[in-house]
């Protein structure tokens, strides 16, 4: 008896929801191992884990607060990845958004009603020309915007660090280089005692709305679509692959730099070390994106998947004392099953067998 693996068809609802539900179930059984590892009871503690995530208040507002900078980033993601532009210099763009919204905060005169709208419209601008880059290389010249993306990443952050260590390092700094605190009109409303600041929530939303109308009711939206699921039809037709690379740059590398003005107008209020504004946001969208199968408001549920991860993973290092490594473990766990899920919706295994019989009644 031999087994075939065939396409199967257009998954379900209920069927999305049963293997991610089972991706996750296999996922903390691995992962209770890890803890039996440490000497720890497997049960007690992911239920620990548990209660600290999803059993109050404070776990459900880390869960969002993660969940934003992921969704503002995956909508960008998403966006690039319909025309078949990898954006993977996300980190670097909201590096770029970052600084430029820092700028304005600290050095900039303006009326106090006017510095976030600005700081959030130039950080989005400069983030969106800072992916052009990549995005017109591989329009023009057909280098890997991966590549490029990846080394720009590399620039933004040496940039940051420079500036926190030289021409803006902060009057009171004390060991790690940080820019001095932003005025209080510079920073976003939280919803209260949390550290969701829930401007930038509210902002993706809208943009996972925006992008949704985009993409399926507008011409731009048709072109970029039909650009990446066939690239040379698309040129066939007549296509100007360099204009519409130029708006997804700006698309996918403004959403990004929205995400950045949030992390630092929101939660820290100055500008510090690139790891500590970006978090790895800008590769975990990557999963966020794909989560989402090319729909840009399914990324409002993949991006809340994403934050349960970091907010456990966070309760795992502060709660539990696991180092910083098994932490990533545990999350590269979950990961790993969850994108592993995806292959059960789209393919299933039949023996050859009962295939071959249903063939032959087929056919009589």
């Amino acid at each position: 008896m031999f087994i075939r693996i065939e396409k199967a068809p257009e998954p379900t609802p209920v069927k999305v929801i049963g293997v991610f539900i089972l991706a996750l179930t296999a996922a903390l059984l691995v992962a209770g191992g890890l803890f039996s590892v440490y000497g720890l009871n497997p049960l007690q503690n992911l239920g620990i884990v548990w209660q600290r995530t999803f059993g109050n208040s404070h776990g459900w507002s880390e869960i969002v607060r993660h969940a934003t900078p992921l969704m503002v980033v995956g909508l960008g993601m998403l966006a690039g990845g319909r025309a078949q532009f990898w954006n993977l210099g996300a980190e670097g763009q909201m590096l770029v958004a970052a600084i430029t919204a820092s700028g304005i905060a600290l050095f900039v005169d303006l009326p106090a009603p006017l510095v976030l709208p600005v700081m959030f419209l130039l950080g989005g601008l400069a983030a969106g020309l800072w992916a052009l880059i990549p995005c017109l290389l591989k329009a023009k010249l057909g280098i890997s915007e991966i590549i490029t993306g990846l080394m720009m990443n590399y620039v933004a952050a040496n940039l940051v660090d420079w500036l926190i260590q030289g021409p803006w390092r902060g009057a009171a700094t004390m060991g790690y280089s940080y820019t001095d605190t932003f005025p209080k009109y510079a920073w976003l409303p939280l919803i209260p005692s949390t550290r969701v600041h829930w401007p930038t929530t509210v902002c993706g939303i809208a943009l996972a709305i925006t992008l949704h109308f985009l993409l399926f009711h507008t011409r731009l939206g048709f072109n970029i679509r039909v650009l990446g699921e066939n690239p040379i039809a698309g040129r066939y037709v007549g296509l100007r692959a360099v204009r519409i690379f130029f708006w997804v740059g700006v698309l996918a590398g403004g959403m990004a730099g929205v995400a950045g003005v949030g992390e630092v107008a929101g939660v820290h209020h100055k500008l510090l070390a690139p790891q500590q504004i970006t978090l790895g946001y800008g590769f975990a969208s990557v999963i966020v994106a794909l989560l989402a199968r090319g729909e840009p408001l399914y990324v409002l549920g993949s991006s809340l998947l994403l934050g349960m991860i970091l907010a456990s993973s966070d309760v795992i290092t502060v709660v539990l004392h696991l180092p910083a490594a098994v932490t990533n473990i545990f999350t590269g766990l979950i990961l790993y099953f969850v994108v592993s899920a995806d292959f059960f919706l789209h393919y299933r295994v039949r023996f050859e067998r009962r295939y071959r019989r249903e063939l032959e009644t087929a056919n009589c």
